[in-house]
């Protein structure tokens, strides 16, 4: 089977099932594992390198605003990747190609190959897309396995003794401010953590510093998405945050980090359940492990 995989997630999917030989094309965003970085890419964006958070934030609205894609599709090299199946998602068109211009690229194919649309907003939605990824691949008993190792690792932290309940703020963006959605109030509920901004299961929403003050958090996460722990720590010395800003728990205790967002928190793959570990070490450890490429302290 010859299959592009236009999601990050997805392709990390494809790669934890061991069908990496089978994906013959990507998106500009993947890049896990490392081999990925070989593959033909077939959809790439229309941002430009080096934007800042608040520029990407108004290229964002302008496009989404005059109904224009972010991204597009190299037609001609997906036709010659002659590909069985791709692999996309209906979640985010920030996140890669929309659903119209994919169905337009994938009918001009000659045969056509079948269309894995995959649409999370929670961790069990994320459990089933892998299960979804193993039936459309006949890798049904490896995805079955996989699911059942994440499940394993999810019911360890859920288990874990828990010292206290922290009041959260996962700030999934600065420059607005941004609460993170979907999966990941779910992850800081599993983790022991309390996160009275953001909502399971919806999407990210802008929220304002005052919103955030006034939760006063005992943890702050800086999650900005698609941001790497060293790209999360330079948007947070970037922003420009409240007066009051000093004031806050979380702040007073240190107990403000960056994470690597990419990797363990905005992607809805396999890596999830390493950011749910993170997040219960971050929570509840008295002296954490020394700061990683998944995390810094702020």
């Amino acid at each position: 089977m010859r299959i592009c995989s236009f999601l990050p997630s997805a392709t990390e999917m494809l790669y934890a099932l061991d069908l990496g030989p089978s994906v013959v094309g990507v998106s500009h965003d993947c890049d896990y594992p490392a081999d990925v970085r070989t593959k033909p890419v077939v959809i790439e964006t229309r941002l430009e390198s080096g934007l800042s958070a608040g520029e990407i934030d108004r290229l964002v609205a302008a496009s989404v605003g005059q109904g224009e894609s972010l991204y597009r599709v190299d037609t001609g090299r997906l036709a010659a990747l002659a590909p069985d199946l791709v692999v996309t998602q209906a979640l985010c068109d920030v996140c890669t190609i929309d659903e119209a211009q994919l169905a337009r690229a994938v009918h001009a194919l000659t045969p056509q190959p079948a269309v894995l649309t995959l649409t999370p907003h929670t961790l069990e939605d994320v459990l089933g897309d892998v299960e979804r990824v193993g039936a459309a691949t006949g890798a049904v008993a490896k995805a079955d396995a996989l699911v059942a190792s994440l499940r394993a690792r999810i019911a360890a932290v859920r288990a874990r003794p828990k010292r206290w309940q922290p009041v959260v703020a996962c700030l999934e963006w600065l420059s607005p401010p941004f609460a993170a959605g979907h999966w990941v109030p779910e992850l800081v509920e599993i983790a022991g953590g309390l996160e009275p901004i953001a909502h399971r299961g919806a999407d990210s929403a802008r929220t304002t510093w005052e919103t955030v003050v006034a939760v006063d958090p005992e943890v702050i996460i800086v999650m900005p998405c698609g941001y790497d722990t060293l790209g999360a720590v330079r948007e947070y010395h970037a922003a420009v945050l409240p007066p009051e800003w000093s004031d806050l728990r979380a702040v007073r205790a240190r107990r403000v980090y960056a994470v690597d967002a990419s990797a363990y928190f905005s992607r809805p793959g396999p890596r999830l359940v390493d950011g749910l570990e993170l997040l219960a070490t971050l929570f509840h450890d008295e002296a954490p492990t020394a700061p990683t490429d998944r995390w810094r302290p702020l």
